[in-house]
């Protein structure tokens, strides 16, 4: 929706409106529509609007409540803020916009920080509350909008992107080395609240937050889907299919055009499908547009048409290349403030540019599925893995095999692996084992040829998964390992266009009803995310409801990184930093590239990473610390 700066000045120092100002207009792509500031001795908040509820100047921010004593910035969106304006009117509030950012002022000021849980929606907000001389804020349930934070010894600062905080001039642009360890060697991004700047740390998802007067920061998580009781359903599917209804419902409402990027998968066409209904129940006028990308290598075109049948929807397809994509690098990275998960980024950040060139400022999205509901291939082995464990074997048989026949591999190295990851998961409760598992993994990390010892020695150890249920590894996607990349790729992609990307499977009813469903209805036999199959039985085509393959927007990396985009990989590769950085063995890393441009070797990933993080250090000029 938006974007907003904050500044604490401690110490007796001042808030400096220019720095606010130059703050602000870094992120002025995530509001092109409004700016706004707020000033009260020694804080300072900056606000860019883009316009999507109450496009009239009732809307504007930083919003301040009628005494002037509370003051608000609100990125995101308040799903259920109808429903909220009503209850509060019924306590005496009135209102001067028809807006949810009033509606969380005024939730704020009647509940105070027990707001939270009664809110729908997706935010990172600020508010600056003058009777206690204290800032509160908060970060949705998942993490869907971004907040960084960084504490000085004279400003606290707080922003929707970096480059914001960058922009102050107070904050040092030295690189954290552990996170720059974590991705290059192990390909991790986004698995803790750190970022790439070693002064820099985001909010966490689901936490709140208070700073008073001197600074003191101290935040507490408020929401936890592990919370969630498990549930006694006679018809989950039925259940599910009506909570999803709402949650899109909810989620189109906009005082602006509303798109959906459709691949051929079950997510996006389960939601433009859900989509046409809600329009047709309250006639909308306009067309329902779809935005899709169809790689010639992995061509779901017979699945995107079937949909676009049903739903009668205005296709517009993003036609690129190879090289197209490749010439976005910097700019997608520049927005991104941080490197990139991979080359599919680009397709993303392309799609949005092309959804903004036809009007459009919302567009549904089907992120958060495969976390909540089991959508991706190791779930069925996290599956398999606790049927074992309760001695459920004929059980994890009867699943095993159903899932070999119909993905046509071979059961027998199957369960191989599962008895040995069971056998390897009850050593793993030994102390001593643990431990010598521990130097193994970093022994082993301590050998890897293509990176210099000195970077290596800043290797963490990776927290190992709780438990050993499929509910533990879904909660470990959305907190750590696949989530938080992809959610903040989506963020900064559809901001970089002024388009706010909306997300109806992160409705945290919705994820909360699927943890609570048995394991057995979010993979079932052959199938992944089996409720929502179910639920989507007559809604969809059912070419796509019954898929067995998973593609998204994929794109045939390998073939890219050694054909088309083989120069200009290499041109980045073989540049004076590559060797001069500190990072890398050099000659052992082009040794490698060579082999996988000639195809005696597969090093997508890394060659991939490598190259990436080269371009965008040339966008992230750092302060000279050196390593080791």
């Amino acid at each position: 929706m938006c974007g907003f700066v904050a500044m604490l000045a401690l110490n007796g120092s001042a808030v400096e409106a220019p720095r606010i100002e130059r703050m602000t207009s870094a992120i002025a792509h995530r509001g092109p529509d409004d700016v706004g500031f707020f000033y009260s001795g020694a804080i300072g908040l900056g606000f860019r609007r883009l316009s999507i509820l109450d496009l009239t100047p009732t809307g504007h921010q930083p919003m301040s409540a009628a005494d002037g004593q509370v003051t608000i910035v609100f990125n995101g969106e308040i799903y259920n803020f109808v429903e909220l304006r009503r209850e509060l009117e019924g306590l005496g509030h009135t209102f001067r916009s028809t807006g949810d950012s009033e509606v969380l002022l005024h939730a704020y000021l009647e509940w105070g920080k027990d707001c939270l849980p009664r809110l729908n929606g997706m935010w990172a907000f600020l508010i600056h509350d003058g009777r206690n001389g204290k800032l509160f804020g908060a970060r949705d349930r998942f993490g869907i909008k971004p907040l960084f934070r960084f504490q000085g010894r004279d400003h606290v600062l707080f922003a929707s992107e970096i480059k914001a905080i960058l922009a102050s001039e107070l904050c040092s642009r030295a690189l954290n080395y552990s996170v720059a360890a974590s991705y290059l060697v192990e390909g991790r991004l986004d698995e803790s609240d750190a970022t790439f700047y070693a002064d820099i740390v985001q909010v966490p998802p689901s936490f709140a937050f208070e700073v008073d007067a001197s600074g003191r920061y101290s935040q507490w998580r408020y929401w936890s889907i592990e919370d969630t009781p498990p549930a006694h359903l006679e018809d989950p599917a039925r259940a599910f299919a009506e909570l999803f209804e709402d949650a899109v419902r909810l989620h189109m409402r906009s005082d602006v055009p509303v798109a959906v990027h459709l691949s051929g998968g079950l997510d996006s066409s389960s939601i433009i499908c859900a989509s046409a209904r809600v329009r047709s129940q309250v006639d909308a006028t306009g067309p329902l547009m779809a935005f899709s990308y169809i790689a010639p290598e992995f061509d779901e075109s017979a699945y995107i048409q079937a949909t676009i049948a049903q739903t009668r929807a205005q296709m517009i397809e993003l036609r690129t290349t190879p090289e197209l994509l490749w010439a976005d690098l910097e700019r997608m990275l520049w927005y991104q403030d941080e490197p990139v998960h991979s080359i599919t980024a680009l397709v993303g950040f392309q799609l949005m540019r092309v959804t903004a060139t036809h009007g459009i400022k919302v567009v549904l999205n089907g992120q958060g599925a495969d976390e909540t509901l089991g959508g991706y291939s190791s779930y069925f082995k996290s599956y398999w893995h606790m049927l074992l464990a309760r001695g459920r074997v004929l059980e994890a048989w009867r699943e095993m095999n159903a899932y070999a026949k119909s993905h046509r591999v071979a059961i027998g190295p199957s369960l191989v692996k599962q008895m040995q990851h069971l056998a390897l998961t009850a050593m793993s409760r030994v102390p001593l084992y643990r431990r010598a598992a521990n130097a193994l993994r970093n022994q082993q990390g301590r050998r890897e040829k293509w990176f210099t010892p000195e970077l290596l020695g800043y290797l963490q150890r990776r927290p190992e998964a709780d438990g050993v249920d499929l509910n533990s590894a879904l909660v470990q996607s959305q907190r750590q390992t696949r989530l938080p990349i992809y959610l903040r790729v989506e963020d900064r992609n559809s901001m970089a266009h002024s388009v706010e990307a909306r997300l109806p499977f992160l409705d945290y009813r919705l994820a909360s009803l699927a943890y609570s469903l048995p394991d057995n209805w979010k993979v079932r036999g052959q199938w992944n995310k089996y409720v929502l199959r179910e639920a989507m039985s007559q809604r969809i085509p059912e070419a796509v409801r019954v898929r067995v393959d998973k593609m998204g927007f994929p794109v045939p990396s390998r073939a890219w990184l050694s054909g088309a985009l083989r120069e200009p990989v290499m041109d980045l590769l073989s540049s004076g930093h590559l060797k001069q950085s500190g990072l890398y063995n050099a000659d052992v890393v082009m040794r490698d590239v060579d082999c996988h441009m000639r195809g005696n070797a597969d090093w997508t990933d890394r060659v991939f990473d490598v190259a990436q993080f080269e371009a965008w250090s040339t966008l992230a000029p750092r302060s000279s610390v050196p390593i080791g």
